[in-house]
């Protein structure tokens, strides 16, 4: 029976998730499957990845075989390092406490370029929301400075035809004045 890593899809149309699996290489991608060693969500940036990384090198040691995806993101959480450790500690080229020194100083420093990621993201949507938010003001004082413009001119119409109508009346009066006369 061949055993492969894979994943096996779960979520919704066009919201995907999976199911990080050790599966009979014959059963169907949703199937049945042996033993389910973790998560993955490509939906967030980065992308989440839970993992059991002693259940995934047990079934690479027993001879599962991971499909490039799950190569892929095995790799990315270390499973194949450790893998690759502990079969350096078999054939004597290390002793176990220098594999787990090695192996734990690869987690930290993947940690740090993990966090970098985030910090990066999170600080590059702030400065679009900063951005943005400078050019709705923009915007916003030339809608007022337009407006300060509208009401001077309609201010400055009022004033013209209440001049207009002062001087009509004076006329007016001045002529019914003359009338009288």
């Amino acid at each position: 029976m061949p055993v492969k890593i894979r994943l096996q899809r779960h979520g919704k149309k066009g919201k995907p998730f999976y199911w990080i699996v050790a599966a009979d290489g014959r059963a169907k991608r949703d199937g049945k499957y042996l033993e389910k060693l973790g998560t993955y969500n490509p939906n967030l940036n980065p992308a989440e990845i839970n993992l059991d990384v002693d259940g995934a090198v047990k079934w690479l040691h027993n001879g599962a075989q991971p499909t490039d995806t799950a190569r892929a993101i095995l790799s990315y959480k270390g499973v194949m390092l450790k893998k690759h450790l502990q079969e350096g500690v078999r054939k004597g080229a290390l002793t176990e406490e220098q594999a787990e020194t090695k192996f734990n100083a690869w987690l930290e420093e993947k940690a740090k370029a993990i966090e970098a990621k985030r910090t990066k993201l999170k600080d590059a949507k702030a400065a679009a929301k900063a951005e943005a938010l400078a050019a709705e003001k923009a915007v916003n004082e030339a809608r007022v400075a337009e407006a300060v413009e509208e009401e001077a001119e309609v201010a400055e119409e009022a004033a013209v035809a209440a001049e207009e109508g002062a001087e009509a009346t004076a006329e007016a009066t001045e002529e019914a004045a003359k009338e009288e006369e």
